[in-house]
């Protein structure tokens, strides 16, 4: 029994100092390596006397838990957003995790998933205590050797070190732990920087004091519409599993387009964020910034950076509305954001049923917004923010197109609800993932178009693009981060103002398409349909 402690204890700590902090590094070669902080860890607990030794040995097992669940963090940020975590900015977001887990798999999902977190941290932080602990306690009574255990392990690592030996690539010689604890300090550095910068670059704004008047001169009398599909990444393009299905949805829809009388320019975007945190996609859209972080976020709502949507507002020629079944509390920005009125998850009017973590289908979402505004008589044009969410994970279940006419309060779905994929068959099949994520974007993209064909006239124009790439497991590893846009409009004129920026007909760019970063696309969208300079 103290044999198998000491040994669990040894693996603990061992396993603690190596762990990666992607997933897919975490292979049996990641672990047969020495690590430094190991070896001087032990050296500096040989050298200390009993009573110091033990407090040491505790305050170093607590911290080496807490590293470790930053390497936990760090794996799960990685895996769903294609970063590590922010030990500044992220925390917050471990509230929209528990949300997320909720409504996409249930509330006593979401509990025992909450209640396994905490007992997985403190359980980490104590019996890594415990173990660092015991190993001290073990090496105390075996100072000799210990000692020679120590001298051999530490001239092997330097042995390693200077000839460059390495296992399957990796080097035998680990500094592994160290190099995190540094990284995640310049993170932090670079975190507090970032934040003084930012406030000095949002507070510059190229359209800032243009006269309303000036403003999108180019579009006036027109119903404008800013659509986001979520998780529309160049992956649903371009993926061989995916891109079939979504490829003959986009070829179907120019099609009808063309048919309708409407023509489609497209291109990509590089979007700020990946496999989520979509408002910060938005937000780089609509304001013309990079905001990449929660931070950046806070800043730019807190101040008076121009957004897309506000030129809209400052003209007085448009009425500005915002769709926005995916909000479901107060959500204070639209304001900022120059809304007249904002229509959430609660103000739409439906009685179905949640597809998953995605409140309503897109196409209810759709019809809600011709019932509740585009559909009535007002005395100035719409311009209208729209998010779709239907293509959000898990990826099920997922809805189904039906007649405009049979949408109703959204009842219908009831039986299309039940009828569909359990969000946890799908979400933990590395193939049915994809499958299911292509036919998510292939509703959301049918039924936006499908809208536009029913109830678009000549003075239709709509703009829409994905707010970020799907997470890892559906996009790869170290996917890019573009996103495919497209502008719609029956008026030729509309087309023609942007006939400069090299976008490609039709709904479906390919490699050739001009890529721009997110952020460049408001000044761009302003220039084009401000005044025409003589």
């Amino acid at each position: 029994m103290a044999w198998a402690t000491t040994g669990l204890s040894l693996a603990l700590v061992f396993l603690a100092l190596l762990l990666p902090a992607e997933l897919t590094l975490i292979e049996p070669t990641a672990f047969l390596r020495i690590p430094v902080e190991g070896i001087c860890g032990a050296t500096l607990l040989l050298l200390l006397p009993s009573r110091a030794r033990r407090v040491v040995a505790v305050l170093a097992g607590v911290v080496l838990g807490a590293l470790t669940l930053l390497n936990l963090l760090d794996i799960g940020f990685n895996e769903f957003l294609g970063r590590g975590f922010n030990v500044v900015l992220d925390w917050i977001l471990l509230d929209d995790a528990e949300s997320y887990v909720e409504d996409a798999f249930g509330g006593t999902a979401a509990t025992l998933a909450m209640v396994g977190a905490v007992v997985l941290a403190v359980a980490v932080l104590v019996l890594m205590a415990l173990a660092v602990l015991r190993i001290s306690d073990v090496m105390a009574r075996n100072g000799a050797v210990a000692t020679r255990t120590t001298l051999v392990l530490g001239t092997v690592w330097v042995v390693c070190a200077a000839l460059g030996v390495q296992v399957a690539g990796v080097p035998v010689a680990s500094r592994s732990t160290a190099a995190l604890v540094q990284d995640r300090a310049e993170r932090v550095r670079k975190t507090l920087a970032d934040e003084r910068e930012f406030a000095k670059v949002a507070a510059v704004d190229t359209y800032g004091d243009t006269p309303g008047d000036q403003l999108l001169t180019g579009l006036r009398g027109k119903d404008v519409m800013f659509t986001f599909i979520e998780s529309y990444g160049r992956t649903a393009i371009e993926d061989p599993r995916i891109a079939p299905g979504v490829g003959r949805t986009l070829k179907n829809a120019t099609e009808r387009l063309t048919k309708a009388g409407f023509a489609a320019r497209s291109g990509w975007l590089t979007s700020a964020t990946y496999g989520g945190s979509s408002w910060l996609g938005h937000s780089t859209f609509l304001i013309g910034l990079w905001i990449d972080n929660q931070n950046r976020y806070r800043t730019v709502t807190a101040g008076d950076h121009l957004s897309l949507t506000r030129a809209f507002q400052r003209t007085g020629a448009w009425r500005t509305v915002g769709i926005m079944p995916g909000v479901q509390k107060a959500w204070p920005e639209g304001r900022f954001y120059g809304l007249d009125h904002v229509y959430d998850s609660r103000d739409l009017g439906y009685q179905g049923p949640k597809f998953s973590w995605s409140t309503m289908p897109d196409q209810y979402a759709l019809a809600a917004f011709e019932r509740l505004e585009h559909g009535r008589k007002h005395d100035k044009p719409l311009m209208s923010e729209i998010i779709l969410t239907s293509s959000h994970q898990p990826w099920a279940p997922i809805p189904r197109t039906i007649p405009w006419s049979e949408v109703g309060d959204g009842s219908v779905y009831r039986a299309i609800q039940k009828a569909g994929k359990k969000p946890a068959d799908v979400f933990t099949d590395t193939t049915e993932v994809k499958t299911e994520y292509g036919k998510s974007i292939q509703y959301s993209v049918h039924s936006l178009i499908d809208y536009v064909l029913t109830y678009g006239d000549e003075n239709t124009v709509l703009v829409f693009l994905g707010d970020h790439q799907p997470l890892a497991r559906v996009s790869g590893d170290h996917a890019g981060r573009d996103v495919p846009v497209a502008i719609v409009a029956h008026d030729e004129a509309v087309l023609d103002r942007i006939s400069g920026w090299g976008w490609q007909d039709g709904l479906m760019p390919d490699a050739k398409a001009p890529v721009w970063k997110m952020s460049s696309f408001r000044d761009r969208f302003l220039d084009a349909y401000g005044p025409r300079q003589p």
